[in-house]
């Protein structure tokens, strides 16, 4: 239980992890956002294949693959930064993902991996599937995040904004109010998504164009926010956050490949 304010707001919430229980089970808000997040995300992209000329049978393949990999992805992520000991003296817990412990970028990388193969395999247009993917993500991400403030988690420095946030968590770190990270992520996504919807129905000149555009801008977002957090995976040696590094090639990469097809104007049939 989390007693959770927004002092120059005036807002007090409680917050309790857990959303019920099945015999002796917790069931979590967090599993449970992250769930609604996906089946929307999924019905969204289910919706929408046929404008991009995708197999709506062939897509769902791709999203479990996805789904599947991603998972794992977003876990071996976690666990190859993790800075203290504890999966080199007890490799099982590697597999303990229940107990917490995974990175976003991981899950985005593994996710796509596996979709791609997938797509392949299935002889689908990856380009556009690339695309109709980066649209379920901002979905996710934009809802998804909200399971990081059930828990209290993914939050920043202090700060004197008036949206600063105070509960037992943040307390740990600072007697100030702190950064929200993860409504700065949700919002984001969230004017991400209405931009790229809008802009597949009338300006995209090419499959891919998309993709491109969301690494961007997520990037961007990710660069800028994770600068504020204080629970970073850090690369070992050099000290640099992992997800800020992840973030500045995924942005200088999108920008140099959007510049190189600025010309391309291959027709997409709605």
């Amino acid at each position: 239980m989390y007693n959770v304010e927004f002092p120059a707001l005036g807002i007090k919430l409680t917050l309790n992890p857990i959303a019920f229980n099945v015999g002796t089970v917790n069931i979590y808000w967090y599993g449970i956002i992250v769930s609604i997040s996906f089946l929307i995300a999924y019905l969204y992209i289910l919706k929408n294949a046929k404008r991009f000329n995708l197999d709506c049978n062939k897509l769902t393949d791709c999203i479990v693959i996805g789904l599947i990999t991603g998972i794992i992805g977003a876990r071996l992520y976690y666990v190859l930064f993790y800075p203290g000991t504890l999966y080199k003296e007890n490799p099982i817990a590697i597999f303990f993902i229940h107990q917490g412990g995974i990175g976003v970028y991981g899950g985005i990388i593994g996710g796509l991996l596996g979709g791609i193969v997938t797509a392949k395999i299935k002889q689908c247009n990856i380009p556009a599937c690339l695309d109709i993917a980066s649209l379920g993500l901002l979905i996710g991400q934009s809802i998804g995040r909200w399971g990081n403030f059930v828990n209290q988690e993914a939050f920043g420095v202090a700060t004197s904004l008036p949206w600063g946030m105070m509960s037992e968590k943040t307390l740990i770190q600072t007697p100030y109010p702190v950064h929200p990270c993860f409504l700065y992520e949700s919002i984001w996504c969230l004017i991400g998504f209405i931009f790229l919807d809008l802009y597949s129905k009338k300006f995209q000149k090419y499959f891919g164009q998309l993709f491109l555009i969301y690494i961007v801008w997520y990037g961007l977002e990710r660069f800028i926010v994770e600068s504020l957090r204080t629970d970073s995976l850090i690369i070992p040696v050099l000290g640099l956050r992992v997800s800020q590094v992840v973030a500045a090639i995924s942005v200088v990469t999108g920008i140099v490949l959007l510049f190189i097809f600025r010309k391309n104007k291959q027709r997409i049939m709605n």
